[in-house]
């Protein structure tokens, strides 16, 4: 084979990465196998700590504490949802009718790097930013206060089954990321507004037929992700008390979700990680594509989506076979556990590790993408504001050619990863020791999802070290 060849001539000149959706990026080629390797042994020692500790439950192994009650008035969430709900609208004329560089227009700045590269790193890392600023939140609030209420209640004119679950969610998840990676110009501005003002129609059709409540939770694909991926952040809010504690302690073990959940984290995860195979010097390798001579996306249209769907249904394989071969081991005769159950109880735990991905992949653009956003909020009509004190201001990409600083990049996005997957180490533990309620048989559950994280440590390692063609 001749990638580890080209992977070697490579790594001797220094090349532009993959470009996401605004076309910026750098790969750092660094000796980084040592590295690898110990990230690996943590997870792996991680996994044998959890033998040797006694049986705990979650609340026990992630610990939080009461931070009291904090009331916020209902009509500031009203309102801050309404004002996002009103930059959206701008944001979406700026597509149509602002500049046409990606790095100067609002819209493809707002919505790449502000609100999905940003934005979901803050709802899973901090606290739940989207209860804030979804723009969806205000029309949920007239249906809850009463407005159109019929007999005192609210009727929306049909209803959504509840037998759907996420499903939908599900399917839109799959559509946005085919349209993410495969779509030959994401980053351009108008296509991106025809595309968010077809889906915002279609929100706002679907909030006034079946009801925003319904419809937000079912279908409506970022609200659904934002509130999964909020369960790993360490701020959590109960009615109107808050309460902080480690990543991941608001995950409930043992209870698990609904199976269009289960399979929506697995997507998720799934769409992360062929994000970073996607343009590897490995994967152009294997479709017939030359990496030093890229044809363009336009070109890569099928594979990238036959890529992406063998990705996403290989994965969901792997974890069907990797829950069942769980419960054969931990089986006995006289308590036994489904395998849909297994799979829906061990699927949560895996969110740190698609969370941990997202970060990881996403740094080193946002590092870069993150100023373009300060500049474009610094005047943000381009009327010659200096809002932030931004004015003058020059985008910097220095860093990426300083090997400490690439270095600390680096063991950045690989610390993520290792601490991702021990998390989630940990969680499939605690997740195993609730629904047996006995150690051994607990381990030898999770032991099969262990060892998948264990090769999927290596797997985000490696993906972070391979070279890549812009």
């Amino acid at each position: 084979m001749k990638s580890p060849i080209l992977a070697v001539f490579v790594a001797l000149i220094p090349l532009p990465a993959f470009a996401h959706a605004t076309g910026q990026g750098f790969v750092a080629l660094l000796p980084t196998g040592p590295y690898m390797a110990f990230g690996v042994l943590i997870v792996a020692l991680s996994m044998i700590l959890l033998w040797l500790l006694p049986q705990r439950p979650l609340s026990r192994m992630l610990p939080g504490v009461d931070l009291g009650a904090i009331a916020a008035p209902p009509w500031l969430r009203r309102t801050t949802s309404l004002i996002s709900f009103i930059v959206l609208l701008w944001m979406l004329y700026q597509g149509f009718h602002g500049p046409s560089d990606p790095v100067e227009n609002a819209l493809v700045m707002g919505f790449w790097v502000v609100f999905w590269m940003a934005a979901v790193m803050v709802q899973g890392l901090v606290f739940d930013l989207w209860g804030w600023v979804s723009p969806w939140h205000w029309l949920d609030a007239p249906a809850r206060s009463g407005a159109g209420r019929k007999g005192g209640r609210f009727k929306p004119l049909f209803h959504l089954p509840t037998v759907f679950g996420v499903w939908p969610a599900v399917l839109l998840l799959v559509g946005f990321a085919g349209f993410t990676l495969a779509d030959p110009a994401p980053d351009d501005a108008a296509r991106l507004a025809r595309a968010g003002l077809i889906y915002l129609v279609i929100t706002l059709v679907g909030c006034g037929v079946f009801g925003p409540r319904a419809w937000l939770r079912q279908v409506e694909v970022f609200s659904v992700l934002m509130r999964l991926i909020t369960r790993l952040a360490p701020v959590a809010r109960r009615g109107r008390r808050l309460r902080l504690g480690w990543h991941g302690h608001q995950l409930h073990q043992g209870a698990g979700c609904y199976r269009g959940t289960a399979v929506l984290i697995l997507v998720l995860l799934a769409v992360g990680s062929f994000d970073g195979l996607n343009e590897t010097f490995f994967w152009l390798d294997h479709i017939g594509v030359n990496p030093l001579d890229h044809p363009g996306r336009t070109e890569l249209v099928i594979p990238v989506l036959t890529g992406l769907g063998a990705s996403v249904l290989g994965l969901i394989a792997v974890f069907m076979l990797i829950s069942i071969a769980g419960e054969r081991l931990a089986r006995d005769d006289l308590y036994g556990v489904s395998p849909s159950r297994m799979i829906t109880t061990l699927a949560p735990t895996v969110l740190p590790i698609a969370l941990a991905y997202h970060g990881a992949h996403y740094l080193p653009s946002l590092l870069v993408d993150g100023q373009y956003a300060l500049i474009i909020a610094n005047d943000p009509l381009r009327n010659g504001a200096d809002l932030l004190g931004l004015k003058g201001y020059y985008v910097t990409t220095g860093f990426f050619n300083n090997r400490d600083s690439m270095q600390m990049i680096w063991l950045t996005q690989a610390g993520v990863i290792v601490l991702g997957h021990v998390l989630a180490v940990i969680l499939a533990h605690a997740s195993m020791v609730t629904l047996y309620q006995d150690r051994r048989r607990a381990f030898l559950a999770g032991l099969p999802l262990a060892l998948f994280m264990i090769a999927y440590t290596w797997l985000g390692l490696w993906l972070l070290a391979s070279p890549k063609a812009g």
